[in-house]
């Protein structure tokens, strides 16, 4: 349907160019002069439009990179303050259990084996 709607749009912007080229004031060779001068125009224009989109569609993905970024720093900061209230957690569960003991000479660290 969208595709149908596409090309009735360009066969009524034809038929409309078609129209106002035959009922022109002007001569025919100064209209198509002034019909190649604004298609030219009309091509610099999307030339340096085109340009200027590519050069804001390249900020907008370094913008996108750098929020990526931050967003897995966060995450890893988050997981490592879990990790460290984990262990400060199984630390006072060992301290309240009276697990924890003294290492030995040659035991190694008791308390990592828990």
């Amino acid at each position: 349907m969208a595709e149908n709607k596409g090309l009735w749009f360009l066969v009524g912007l034809s038929l409309g160019a078609l129209a106002g080229v035959m009922y022109a004031p002007q001569a025919g060779e100064r209209t198509r002069e002034l019909l190649r001068s604004k298609a030219g125009e009309g091509r610099d224009l999307m030339f340096n439009k085109g340009g200027d989109l590519r050069e804001q569609a390249g900020r907008v993905r370094e913008q996108a990179g750098d929020f990526a970024d931050r967003g897995r720093q966060a995450v890893t900061r988050q997981i490592d303050q879990f990790q460290a209230a984990v262990e400060a957690g199984r630390q006072a569960y060992r301290e309240a259990a009276g697990l924890e003991r003294k290492a030995e000479p040659g035991d190694g660290d008791a308390a990592s084996r828990l």
